[in-house]
């Protein structure tokens, strides 16, 4: 602890045996001695403590993981029963609903009908087959050159 040798010890002994007397030098002995057993108890107790509640910290992060495990376990748990029902039924096994897949869904829906232009109208339009312009009609319409320029008169 601290870097003293014998030398110096045995000088620090003579030094208080010359100050204290010899009657009085096993009493300062004995109260040093009780004094540091002291700070090395509150010391090693208060180490104690330390290791104790980090200890305790791990404990409690451990038992938390667990929990976290058993949790995710349990929903994997339920999503095979519910694959299995609907094995059952013949019908396709449910998807998690998830805020952040549909709306990857709904971008690339958009993105595909961007891609793709305008489309045409379907039947489910408000626009009935009337409304619509007829491509049908397969004879193109007459210009002035054509009519025999019934303008220049």
């Amino acid at each position: 602890m601290f870097d003293i040798g014998f030398t110096e010890m045995l000088v620090v002994a003579i030094v208080a045996l010359l100050v204290l007397g010899p009657e009085r030098l096993p009493v300062a002995v004995r109260t040093v001695g009780l004094t540091l057993g002291r700070i090395k108890r509150g010391f090693a107790d208060v180490k104690k403590q330390i290791e104790k509640e980090v200890g305790a910290d791990e404990i409690r992060q451990q038992l938390h993981n667990e929990q976290i495990l058993a949790n995710i376990e349990k929903q994997e748990r339920e999503a095979g029963e519910a694959a299995k029902r609907a094995e059952a039924l013949d019908q396709p096994a449910p998807k998690p609903a998830s805020n952040v897949r549909k709306r990857a869904e709904a971008k690339a829906a958009k993105a595909a009908e961007a891609a793709e232009g305008p489309t045409e109208p379907t039947g489910d339009s408000p626009l009935s087959s009337a409304d619509e312009p007829s491509t049908t009609d397969q004879t193109p319409p007459t210009t002035d050159s054509q009519a025999g320029n019934e303008k220049n008169s």
